[in-house]
């Protein structure tokens, strides 16, 4: 049974042509080839081990899909999640003071939203209090004392957290709201807080990059403390890099092989790391290859045909879909429409597998018969204009009453390039079809 606000969020995000942010295993076609893998790599970060994750496909394939579907089966499991979107201006990957606070600023968790961490910080206090008072010492000092325990190895590299956490505390305690929120913002990375709070806590200026590992460490410590054993970290469409300056691209790929080797040396235990890609930025002159090291950890043999692709393996190739997956995946989408709905007879009696067959293979004619680019235009069609009308108008058939069409303000860039490839202008001298070719009999 799916609860009406679930099923909700789901349509909606599907008829704005966005990825749903929940609820995706109602309609995870293909992806139960991943899930042994990818839980066993959950059981390991719940028991304090790392690991970095490599997903590769074309647009359309389903990269953002995939990291979300992760980030849902790590929250069940009681994690905290964030996804950030590598961008020059915006996000670039090598001002990891940057990454910290867009982290920071996205973290959420199954009972929490972004950002969670006042939610989490003030979880944690809860826990070290009921810590001490479980060992007789209920007093201020005994909850600093283990405060000071829980936080020893980060203290060594970054003192500075550990002092604006307890800091963070005291204003609380004081009823200092404004203090405390100067100081929970700078534990979150953000610039320009007050002067005033920062010397209250006995730390200088802003975060930098060398101190965001730090913190990142130290959130992870609070993580664990605070009952989340793990936190999963997407950095989505890390392609970004192939298009910046040769400086700035140099730096971020650094920046991420700097990150795996932190991994891979447990520096940051509980943290699932995951990045998500083209082909092109894995193997092109202008993404990983650049940096021979970065190049060397990211290696996996795609030489053999895709049904035998290990899923532990360092990168995951997503094929994209084909036709009969396109249908299927509209399929479950009616399904989850229906459910519950008052049209529910008429929905499945009209929109068949049939005519969502029909409807798949006419929007990949659109798009000029690509149909890895075609995911988010068909989801968008069936719900918005096919499922949409069929609930709402009962003499509504779309066989009848529905013709697809797509305008170019509706397409990304990358749609739209497909469906100029698939279909000339009006005036071409090039025919679109063997139809259209005129034969002197």
């Amino acid at each position: 049974m799916i609860s009406p606000a679930r099923r909700q969020e789901v349509i909606g995000a599907l008829r704005r042509g966005t990825v749903p942010q929940a609820g995706l295993d109602l309609f995870a076609v293909g992806m139960d080839r991943f899930e042994r893998a990818i839980d066993e790599e959950l059981d390991g970060i719940a028991a304090g081990r790392a690991t970095f994750k490599a997903v590769r496909g074309e647009y359309g394939s389903g990269k953002t899909f995939v990291a979300r579907w992760l980030a849902e089966r790590a929250k069940r499991r009681g994690m905290a999640a964030a996804e950030i979107q590598i961008s020059e201006t915006e996000t670039p990957l090598h001002k990891l003071e940057t990454v910290y606070r867009r982290l920071v600023e996205q973290l959420s968790t199954a009972a929490y939203p972004p950002s969670a961490l006042r939610e989490i910080v003030a979880a944690w206090f809860y826990t070290l209090e009921e810590d001490c008072i479980a060992a007789g010492d209920a007093d201020l000092k005994g909850v600093d004392a283990l405060l000071e325990t829980r936080l020893a190895d980060v203290a060594r590299t970054t003192p500075a957290f550990a002092s604006a956490l307890r800091a963070y505390r005291k204003a609380l305690g004081d009823g200092d709201q404004a203090t405390a929120e100067s100081l929970i913002a700078w534990i979150g990375g953000q610039p320009n807080v007050a002067a005033s709070a920062r010397r209250a806590a006995g730390v200088k200026g802003d975060l930098d990059h060398f101190a965001a590992l730090g913190f990142l460490q130290g959130l992870l410590t609070i993580l664990r403390d605070s009952g989340h054993p793990g936190l999963l970290v997407v950095l989505d469409e890390i392609e970004t890099l192939q298009r910046v300056r040769s400086d700035v691209r140099d730096k971020g790929l650094n920046a991420l092989r700097q990150l795996i080797d932190d991994v891979d040396s447990g520096r940051f235990p509980g943290l699932y790391l995951l990045i998500t890609g083209t082909p092109a930025f894995y193997d092109g002159p202008q993404g990983a290859s650049r940096l021979t090291p970065l190049a060397q950890r990211l290696a996996t043999d795609f030489g053999t045909d895709p049904r035998f692709d290990s899923p532990r393996a360092v990168q995951l190739r997503l094929t994209g879909f084909d036709l009969p997956k396109l249908t299927e995946l509209g399929a479950a989408i009616r399904d989850v429409y229906a459910d519950g709905s008052g049209a529910a007879s008429r929905i499945s009696s009209l929109v068949d597998d049939a005519y969502i067959a029909d409807l798949a293979r006419a929007v990949a004619g659109e798009l000029g018969g690509q149909v890895g680019v075609a995911p988010r235009v068909f989801l968008r069609k069936l719900v918005a204009d096919v499922l949409d009308r069929v609930a709402e108008f009962p003499d509504f058939n779309p066989r009848v009453h529905y013709k697809l069409t797509l305008s170019a303000t509706e397409l990304t860039d990358v749609e739209r390039n497909a469906a100029a490839f698939g279909r000339p202008p009006a005036d071409s001298p090039h025919p679109s079809s063997a139809d259209e070719v005129e034969l002197d009999l």
